[in-house]
């Protein structure tokens, strides 16, 4: 599933492309939303919410799409070929007279008044990478249920929207305590909350310069450059821990797998 700093780059890249322009072409192949036009209409800015994308338009329409698991959105030159996906994966094409922005695999495409945005995504707790970060309220909503596992206490949007499944791994890893450790159990549970939500913050925004970050090039936990080195456990099952050595292992958790260093991580595990 995307993370919050790939939906700011999509975000980021739809804005640059589409805001300020008119819309030349208006495609969304979604049953109910086929007949609708809004060609001609100017595109006021696209921006991210957690994991969630906001167009908005003149006349005061959103549209609204969720990349979940396979979703992207690619940005091509006016009369370039698309090479997102076979053509019966696209959900969306926006077009203006210098680009077509083309989504491919949206599983929520919606069109709304931009004044019930809240619709959607009016329960997203504090964004990582949005004006409304707040890391003292970030830090009490993980907290507000303290027998909670911390890896699903940082997965849930409503604590704290843009954290996936690679940095719930990592931000546990620094935190030096299992993914399934109680919230309650954390060494010092307020002052930790807040670590790991400014932490959270501070990596997603390296990987995409947002808020004085500096965009690595890449999603990078470790500050190592070498390939296969990036990420501390996320991915690196039965291969050597990057601090002490020790085979990093895998483990379901909500459905989705997890890693952990059962030298580095203390705390319950499966």
């Amino acid at each position: 599933m995307p993370e919050g700093d790939s939906v700011w780059r999509a975000a980021d890249r739809l804005h640059t492309a589409l805001a300020g322009h008119a819309l030349t072409r208006w495609d969304l192949r979604v049953p109910r939303l086929a007949t609708t036009d809004l060609t001609g209409r100017t595109t006021l800015e696209v921006v991210p919410r957690g994991k969630h994308l906001l167009a908005r338009f003149e006349g005061g329409l959103t549209l609204h799409a969720h990349l979940r698991m396979d979703g992207a959105w690619h940005v091509f030159t006016a009369g370039r070929p698309w090479h997102g996906g076979p053509a019966h994966e696209i959900r969306a094409v926006l077009g203006t007279a210098g680009h077509t922005a083309v989504g491919y695999r949206l599983p929520v495409v919606e069109l709304l008044r931009t004044s019930d945005e809240d619709r959607v995504v009016g329960h997203l707790g504090p964004d990582l990478l949005g004006p409304d970060w707040d890391p003292p309220r970030a830090a009490a909503n993980l907290l507000a249920a303290p027998e909670r596992p911390l890896g699903e206490a940082l997965l849930d949007q409503r604590n704290l929207a843009g954290i996936g499944n690679v940095y719930k791994a990592e931000l546990c890893f620094l935190a030096r305590v299992t993914p399934w450790t109680p919230v309650g159990d954390l060494p010092d549970p307020a002052a930790t909350a807040v670590r790991l939500a400014e932490a959270a913050r501070r990596l997603l925004a390296a990987n995409t310069g947002a808020h004085g970050g500096r965009n690595t090039g890449g999603r990078n936990t470790t500050g190592i450059r070498r390939p296969g080195q990036e990420l501390f456990v996320y991915g690196r099952a039965h291969r050597p821990c990057l601090r002490c050595g020790t085979p990093v292992r895998e483990a379901p958790q909500d459905g989705r797998p997890t890693y952990w260093c059962p030298r580095c991580q203390s705390g319950p595990t499966p």
